[in-house]
């Protein structure tokens, strides 16, 4: 530990400046939903296992090992008994079990609840049918040993553990606080840093902690995370030498980066789909054939390759290839005549009689979407308008079904084609399109690849969702940051990353 002291008490080491896009609504883990959220939380708190950088297996966080018995129902993780909390208490097992017991009750209106309903009778205690938690499959038989207990085998569960979600709170400090714990002063982590600062819509400080029991992996003094409210911003003050790490970079800016010898942008490929909900409550959108011929009327590489042109895919399938493994069975075709013929056939020959619909955006994606609209107006004689909502609106409206079409961001929570897919079962709160089709929630009963693939199959067939394209990040890195690196869920990584000495 005195080493650990020392190292954390160093006046002289930098502090890492990153850009903050969004002003985080909560760094609490259980009640967060954004990337922006974790990438902070992250800094403050860790997990059993963490997110592997190579999108390989997991990596130790609390726990150092773990096993599974044969069948893959129970798993045991065995925590490292330095493992503090910023106050100094020690990490238990009861601090998991407290923490799935604080996120699966209703009362917590946990966003993520659903994360932890792989664990036996985790759904049915959310849901009120099961009031006892002790029949929850979650035990802590010792302080260094937790035990989890699974409805079934799968096969992606420790990516699932590494989910934000599961990333314990100190249950003391949040009971005697309540929604004050996570305030700069009240906040009790055990990840690699404390949080000293919180300016809102301007920076949040933090510096490392003496008690993370991983301290000769963590070289920074701190990070600032500066919250900036667009790329433009973020842009000038990196190149003014006021940011180290931006989150983007505007696509004007783009072709002059990547002409500078030793350039510091970095383009990286993400497993995030950005796809057209429809919503198939409202006519003509729950007629098939409407939907189809929206898609098979689109131009995806012009989108991509003229529009966006930050390393962005077309997307001819609804989960990103390469996520978990995964390799789509089933893709998309792209055919403005069969459109056409579709269209008419559904009622509406050259887009005659055809209502005029609304397309809803949070204010992301407008070049995208006008050429879109332009599209369908060309090829299929239909005129749709756009409409641009607060963010808060927009999600709203995609929730209660008070929308026509919605331009949407499909980010995984851990790496699996599961957590995307399921999201369309019957009551998910994120099925937008307020789809049900009995067939795909059977397919998702079983778990693994093959039905994984089928049910991909089917929600391509039936196109309740319109995928677009695959995500890319590009964004600038100061050459003087070493050890720098993120994962295609946009995951950050704090350990190992170091400054030049000013």
């Amino acid at each position: 530990m005195a080493a650990c002291a020392k190292r954390a008490a160093a006046p002289d080491t930098p502090v890492l400046r990153i850009s903050q896009r969004n002003e985080p609504a909560t760094l609490d883990p259980q009640l967060a939903t954004l990337p922006d959220e974790f990438f902070i939380i992250r800094a403050l708190s860790e997990g059993l296992v963490n997110p592997n950088p190579t999108g390989g297996v997991p990596l130790p966080g609390v726990a150092t090992r773990w096993e599974s018995t044969p069948d893959g129902l129970t798993w045991t993780f065995h925590l490292d008994p330095a493992a503090r909390w910023s106050n100094g208490d020690p990490v238990t097992a009861d601090d998991f079990v407290a923490s799935i017991r604080r996120a699966l009750t209703p009362a917590t209106a946990a966003p993520k609840a659903s994360l932890f309903f792989p664990i036996r009778n985790a759904s049915a205690y959310y849901r009120g049918s099961l009031t006892d938690f002790a029949l929850v499959g979650v035990a802590a038989p010792d302080r260094r040993t937790l035990g989890i207990t699974l409805e079934r085998a799968m096969p992606d569960f420790l990516p699932l553990v590494a989910s934000g979600p599961w990333i314990p709170v100190h249950s003391a400090t949040v009971a005697r606080l309540g929604p004050e714990w996570s305030k700069p002063g009240n906040f009790v982590g055990n990840g690699p840093f404390i949080l000293t600062e919180w300016s809102p819509h301007q920076h949040l400080t933090v510096r490392r902690s003496p008690h993370f029991h991983r301290a000769d992996a963590i070289k920074l003094g701190g990070i600032q995370f500066i919250i900036l409210d667009s790329g433009d911003t973020e842009e000038r003050a990196f190149r003014a030498g006021q940011l180290d790490v931006t989150m983007a970079v505007p696509t004007t800016k783009l072709d002059g980066y990547r002409d500078q010898p030793a350039s510091p942008l970095r383009i990286a490929d993400l497993h995030e789909t950005r796809y057209l909900a429809l919503n198939t409550t409202r006519y003509p959108l729950n007629d098939v054939r409407v939907r189809r011929a929206l898609s098979l009327s689109l131009d995806r590489e012009s989108l991509t390759g003229k529009i966006l042109k930050a390393g962005q895919h077309p997307a001819l399938s609804f989960i990103p290839p390469g996520l978990g493994g995964y390799r789509p069975g089933t893709v998309l075709t792209e055919n403005a005549d069969e459109a056409r013929r579709l269209l008419a056939e559904a009622g509406f020959p050259g887009g005659k009689d055809f209502p005029k619909l609304e397309l809803s955006t949070w204010g992301a994606g407008t070049a995208v979407l006008e050429a879109i609209q332009q599209r369908w107006h060309r090829e299929l004689g239909i005129n749709v308008t756009l409409l641009q909502r607060e963010a808060r609106t927009h999600l709203a409206s995609l929730t209660d079904g008070s929308y026509d079409l919605g331009f949407v961001t499909a980010i995984p929570d851990y790496a699996s084609p599961l957590d995307l897919l399921i999201r369309f079962t019957k009551n998910h709160a994120e099925n937008y399109p307020h789809w049900h089709n009995p067939g795909f929630d059977a397919l998702l009963d079983h778990p693994g690849p093959p039905s994984w693939i089928e049910a991909e199959a089917l929600l391509l067939d039936q196109l309740p969702v319109i995928p677009l394209y695959y995500n890319a990040r590009s964004y600038l890195v100061r050459p003087s940051v070493h050890g720098w690196r993120e994962d295609a869920l946009w995951t950050r990584y704090y350990h190992n990353v170091f400054l030049d000495a000013h």
